[in-house]
């Protein structure tokens, strides 16, 4: 196994990681963006107030983008254990 093999691997690994971590993350920073400029706007000073939103948006995300993430996840591991014959042989 060559350095560049594995720096191609890890480079999957971690551009699949980065994706999976945007995509469920993102849409919740947006909506706390949103309800922190509402307490700002408002003078409401709660912060048990921008939790649910959150809360409920990366959910929501989990559940609309799940199969699809899953989907690329199973494909990462599955071309990763084709490739072991190749990697050691």
């Amino acid at each position: 196994m060559t350095p560049e093999v594995v720096m191609d691997l890890l480079g999957n690994a971690f551009y699949l990681t980065v994706v999976i971590v945007a995509l469920i993350v993102g849409p919740s920073l947006a909506v706390g963006l949103l309800v922190s400029m509402f307490q700002a706007a408002t003078q409401i000073n709660e912060q048990t107030l921008s939790f649910l939103p959150r809360l409920l948006i990366t959910l929501g995300t989990i559940m609309f983008a799940g199969g699809w993430l899953l989907t690329q996840f199973m494909d990462l591991f599955n071309r990763l254990f084709m490739q072991i014959p190749h990697l050691i042989g």
